[in-house]
């Protein structure tokens, strides 16, 4: 009998201070990556997918982001320029 599923981990990657497209507040959102990998005998094997999603500390909208959006978000939380001052919200659904 072969054992075999997925499992999912949750990444935080970083906090930022954007203005949601929701509530049109500035608010803290959270980057965050999730990995669902394939396992054989409960032992995670390879990753099957990626997704990136934002999500508004103020209002809880959760959107989906793209790799590209997910990294330019990262590079400018590193340089600094997502704190202090608001930012217009870098992605429209």
């Amino acid at each position: 009998m072969i054992i075999f599923g997925t499992k999912g981990y949750l990444y935080q990657l970083v906090i930022l201070t954007l203005v949601c497209g929701n509530c049109r507040n500035p608010a803290a959102h959270t980057l965050r990556k999730r990995i669902t990998k394939f396992t054989l005998f409960f032992v995670p094997l390879f990753p099957l997918s990626t997704k990136y999603t934002t999500q508004c500390t103020f209002c809880g909208l959760e959107q989906k982001i793209t790799k590209e959006q997910a990294e330019q978000l990262q590079t400018q939380a590193v340089s600094g320029h997502a704190y202090g001052q608001p930012q217009q919200q870098p992605y429209q659904q």
